[in-house]
Formats: C-alpha cells, structure tokens, sequence
C-alpha cells in the first residue's frame, strides 16, 4: 500500500523496534506506542492471554490510567461485550464492525471504563500463533476524532503480523536466556565441588548446550585436538567414559563417587 513520507517513517521505525533485542513486555509497549502514532490514536494497551487463569495479564499502555486499567483487570474484563468478538476475528477490527456505536455507548463497559479515560474509538488486534493468543493491540482514539478506516485496518493488519513473529522471537530468546542461567549455574556448582578449570566449565557448558567437538572449537576458538583433550580430562574427573555420562553427572549433580 501507499505510505505518505511520516507513515514510511514510523513504519520503519515499528521495523527497527521488532528486530531489536527486546523482551515481550519491552516489544509490546515500544510497538503499541509507534502503533498508535502511525494510526493517528492517542491511546493504547496491550496485554497477553493467561490460558490457565483464564484472563488477560501483562499489560502495557499508553495515556490510560493505572487505576482504570486495574478495574479493567479486576472487573471490565469479565463483562467484556467486545473483546472476545474482536478475538474470533484473528485479524485487524474496528470496534463498529462488531457492534452498533448506538448500543455500544449503552453498555457499562463504555461508560464506566472507557470514558472516564477518554476512549472513543477502538481498533484491535491479536496475535495468534499456533492457537495461543500470545498478545494484543488495542488502539483507542478519543472523542472528537474519527472512527478507524480501512486503511487503518490494512494497517494494523501487516504490522500486527510482523509482531506476532518478533513476539514469537522474544518469547523464544527468554526462553533459551534461562536454560543457559541455569546450566551456568549447574556447571559452577559442580566446578566448585570437582574444582575444574575455567576452560573445563567452559566445555562443559558446551557439554550441556548439546554442542558437537566441532560446535565446541567454533564457540570456544580452540582447536579440536584440544578440545578432546579437555574432554578426556572430564571424563576422568568424573570418573565417566562417555558424553552422555558426563553430561547426566553435571545435570544432577553426580560427584559422590569422585
């Protein structure tokens, strides 16, 4: 689609922030903030479905109050009459697409939740992948301005893709950033006990990772003759003759018999 010069900007700013190295909750805000600049909106707020609660957690806004926020949390959520109709779509909505502006300035929701904070407007999006709703976009524009367009929709549509996959790459990234906390952490401990080199615990974390000895001389800039050295090494510190032993004794701990 055609983009006018500050749109092309704040879309190649929305591009920077999901390939920069954020953690979700970081992402979320960074690019609900640009979100609703590029779209015209002054407000915003984004959280992640909790399938075993049962409700939507980690929330990240912009220009909404904390206090009318936790009432969302606490009541307006659960007397929701758009969300899980915005949800069922899977794709960019405006709020007018799935109920009328004369009932929906009836309802508590918008009278008691969305007023009081400004909120006239609204355009949503999740992110859906495999199933799971991992996050949202929700765009507000206050009274006085227009509804959302098509165009908007488009909008939302092709950036709110692109999230879902930078989403994807947090939640991926969070994930292998605790697995190493902990094998470093595994590998100290029982470094500590044995009273292994520096080198070795740095094989050994490699042990763990699933590393190959060519993986390993990569990583470590060492060559391979000298990483079987170090292997070598290890397995008679920990008394084991084979990788897999090795890597059993550092995960649990396995040193009694040294």
């Amino acid at each position: 689609m055609n983009l006018t010069h500050r749109e092309s900007s704040i879309v190649f700013q929305l591009m920077h922030e999901m390939s920069s190295d954020h953690d979700e909750q970081t992402l979320r805000a960074h690019v609900g903030e640009s979100l609703a600049d590029l779209l015209g909106a002054e407000y915003m707020a984004s959280y992640i479905w909790d399938e075993a609660s049962q409700r939507f957690t980690g929330r990240v806004s912009l220009n909404m109050s904390d206090d009318n926020l936790t009432c969302y949390e606490d009541y307006f959520q659960f007397c929701d009459p758009i969300t899980p109709a915005l949800q069922n779509r899977r794709c960019a909505t405006c709020v007018s697409e799935v109920i009328s502006r004369d009932r929906f300035e009836r309802t508590e929701f918008f009278n008691d939740f969305l007023k009081p904070d400004g909120l006239h407007y609204g355009i949503n999006f999740y992110n859906y992948a495999g199933g799971r709703n991992i996050g949202d976009m929700r765009i507000w524009r206050g009274h006085g301005k227009a509804d959302f367009t098509r165009r908007d929709v488009e909008l939302l549509d092709h950036v709110g893709l692109s999230l879902t996959g930078a989403l994807l790459a947090a939640r991926r990234a969070q994930k292998t950033g605790d697995i190493d906390i902990d094998i470093c952490g595994r590998v100290e401990h029982v470094g500590d006990q044995v009273g292994l080199t520096r080198r070795q615990r740095e094989i050994c974390a490699e042990i763990l990772r699933g590393r190959s000895d060519q993986e390993i001389t990569q990583d470590l800039s060492i060559s391979l003759p000298t990483v079987r050295s170090h292997l070598r090494a290890l397995f008679d510190k920990f008394n084991v003759s084979s990788r897999t032993q090795l890597s059993h004794s550092l995960s649990y701990g396995s040193v009694s018999n040294l």
